[in-house]
């Protein structure tokens, strides 16, 4: 299999031409890399004759567009609200848009009120109706079709592939319904996109609490998931079966599979575990035998698969499989797929080129390039086949300048007790070749997923065009790369995985790229609670720490409180953080020792610390505590809220005042002699 893996060798050489052209070069504003992007998402009509995107282009929303490629293309705004931003869409038909939309402005916060709604419209702009309205939002009856509406609860499902003698006016949505704030069930439906009207859905004996459907094509449901009392179920019911039946059970955390898609002839493809790592593969399940079949389809050596079946537009049979590795790429079985891929390439070198198309290898098909890198947010293009035309559609992000751009590397280490740890690295600019840079270790939250990524990301990006070195560890816990790496995180919060980001440090060092004395650490989330204890337990590393929606207090994760509003379930208290962080009261010394909030009298170095008035996952009283503690001991940190961001930055407004706060705060306590 392909790879583009970017060696330390490869980012040198890169580097020194990066320098030169940076030189004398004022620092890129900080607005640039924090901006909202142009571009959201684009995607083909059935017929290939129009491309919708989201965009903000002429606007301060976030709107609808739809581009007819004809010889002259031509574009209009189909949708724009005033007080929202359209953020998910698809095709129902070449006439027909059905779309989501959030209030991108409000900030994160906003998410624990609002749903998300469901609109439908044509492509010109024409015959606009509201589907399920959003929470939040007053009734007014005015006898308009949103009287008709459904209420919040509703949600997208899945959007039938259009399918030929059949007139694609229906898609499939969810019930939703709650017992004591959690979700109980999903149960699917028809809904017309122009009438409003639903229908229901042939389940026959299907489980009725299923909260998770995979549906083929056409919109049948195939495979039901049901998680109750830490268990974990699979059924199924395949073309010309009337009932359905299990295929799987097993505890939340030790699934003997996971799907992925299925297609239309009744085709379950799955990922499993195999080998002495426990690296996920491709394969299709096999029925009769009631597991998952072997060999692999696809396998990716040193990684879990993490991609997607590429499927035709008939959704009867697999053209190629995109797989994400050091990096993504697409391995087309369908031969003239293989030469478009191709095309693409040496049209666009050196950039991951993924293509989306209909009429998918045909003479005359239209093909959909999203071409991006480590340098490049990504740029959109348009090929049609017919004419061999290549149209240019918009940039991602506007103002980046690729060559001023920082260049990513995936390193395999090891940690000091043998285990193989990810590490990844971007390079700093305005760095000398050979000398040490000071160093920004930027640890991931989750922490149970993969954090890296070789693409153009906004925080990495800013913090190497200052001067940084960003080292982002795969700590075990992380996924990705293996279930015996994942699993060997488990109750190791503040310790073999706190060493961990600490190893990747000192590697760094000895390779000559960072400096032996100027390093800070930060992160979100879990990799905010990793800086904290990174000051705790290794004061000797770092000269400083960022942390921001930070967990603080083990206990608090783990209990909960009466007094304090979050939003884990009471089944992932039960069932999965007591194996994946610690038993409340079986481990309450390990987790008194693994507490930031317990151990703060060790908390020496300068710390900002940052936390979203409305974090649900996070809530503000784990900073608080921090807070308090720290402050009468003397040493009280750097403190700033925001306002109705939750767990995570959305406003652009708060992007730009925390980096440049990032900036400030790096400047005073890395950048001295």
């Amino acid at each position: 299999m392909k790879s583009f893996w970017l060696s330390l060798a490869a980012l040198a050489a890169a580097l020194s031409m990066q320098q030169a052209s940076a030189q004398a070069q004022q620092p890129i504003p900080v607005e640039r890399f924090f901006q909202r992007p142009a571009v959201l998402e684009a995607k083909l009509s059935p017929s290939g004759k129009r491309l919708a995107v989201s965009t903000s282009r002429g606007s301060a929303r976030v709107g609808l567009a739809v581009i007819d490629l004809e010889a002259e293309p031509k574009a209009r705004r189909a949708a724009l609200f005033s007080d929202a931003d359209i953020v998910r869409f698809d095709w129902v038909s070449d006439e027909r848009l059905v779309f989501s939309v959030l209030d991108l402005e409000a900030g994160s916060g906003e998410d624990r009120r609002a749903a998300p709604g469901l609109y439908a419209i044509n492509a010109d702009g024409s015959d606009f109706r509201m589907l399920v309205r959003r929470r939040g939002l007053p009734f007014i009856s005015d006898g308009s079709t949103r009287d008709k509406a459904l209420e919040w609860n509703h949600v997208l499902l899945h959007v039938p592939l259009q399918q030929d003698g059949v007139t694609p006016d229906e898609i499939v949505i969810g019930v939703m319904s709650f017992a004591s704030r959690e979700l109980q069930s999903v149960t699917p439906m028809w809904l017309n996109v122009r009438s409003g009207r639903t229908r229901t859905m042939g389940l026959g004996d299907g489980p009725r609490n299923a909260t998770r459907w995979w549906f083929d094509s056409k919109g049948q449901p195939r495979l039901a998931g049901v998680e109750s009392e830490g268990r974990s179920s699979l059924h199924w019911r395949g073309p010309g079966q009337d009932s359905w039946r299990q295929l799987s059970q097993g505890d939340l955390l030790r699934q003997p599979f996971q799907p992925s898609v299925v297609d239309d002839a009744g085709t379950l493809y799955v990922t499993h575990r195999h080998g002495p790592e426990g690296y996920a593969v491709l394969t299709r399940y096999d029925f009769e035998a009631g597991k998952p079949q072997t060999p692999a389809l696809v396998s990716a050596p040193g990684f879990d698969f993490s991609g997607s079946l590429v499927l035709d537009r008939a959704g009867s049979r697999a053209l190629g499989v995109r797989v994400e590795t050091d990096a993504e790429q697409t391995v087309w079985f369908d031969p003239a797929m293989k030469r478009m891929q191709a095309l693409a390439d040496e049209r666009l070198p050196g950039r991951i080129n993924r293509l989306s198309c209909s009429r998918c290898g045909a003479d005359d098909q239209v093909v959909l390039v999203r071409s991006f890198s480590d340098r490049d947010p990504g740029q959109l293009w348009v090929y049609e086949a017919a004419t061999q035309r290549w149209q240019p559609v918009s940039r991602v992000l506007d103002d980046i300048d690729p060559r001023r751009m920082s260049g990513v590397a995936l390193e395999r280490i090891k940690a000091r007790d043998g285990r193989d740890l990810p590490v990844w690295l971007t390079l700093p600019t305005g760095v000398e070749p050979g000398k040490p840079a000071p160093a920004v270790v930027l640890v991931h939250g989750g922490p149970w997923v993969r954090g890296g990524h070789w693409r153009w990301q906004a925080m990495e990006q800013f913090l190497a065009s200052r001067g940084y070195l960003v080292i982002a560890p795969e700590f075990r816990g992380s996924t990705g790369y293996g279930e015996a790496h994942y699993r060997a995180g488990w109750k190791q919060w503040g310790q073999a995985m706190q060493d961990d980001v600490a190893d990747a440090l000192l590697w760094a060092r000895q390779q000559g790229l960072a400096s032996p004395e100027q390093a800070c650490i930060a992160g979100a989330s879990y990799g905010g609670y990793s800086t904290l204890m990174g000051l705790v337990r290794h004061p000797e590393l770092y000269r400083c720490g960022i942390a921001w929606v930070a967990v603080t207090d083990p206990f608090l994760l783990l209990k909960g409180s009466w007094w304090i509003d979050d939003d884990i379930s009471g089944q992932g208290r039960r069932h999965m953080l007591p194996e994946l962080v610690g038993d409340a009261e079986k481990d309450a010394a390990m987790l008194s020792a693994a507490s930031p909030l317990a151990q703060a009298r060790h908390i020496k170095a300068p710390l900002l610390l940052a936390f979203g008035e409305a974090d649900l996952r996070v809530p503000l009283a784990h900073g608080e505590r921090l807070r308090k503690v720290l402050t009468e001991a003397g040493r009280p940190p750097e403190w700033v809220t925001y306002a109705n961001e939750g767990h995570s930055w959305r406003q652009v407004s708060t992007q730009v005042d925390f980096a440049r706060r990032v900036e400030r705060f790096l400047g005073e306590h890395l950048n001295k002699p």
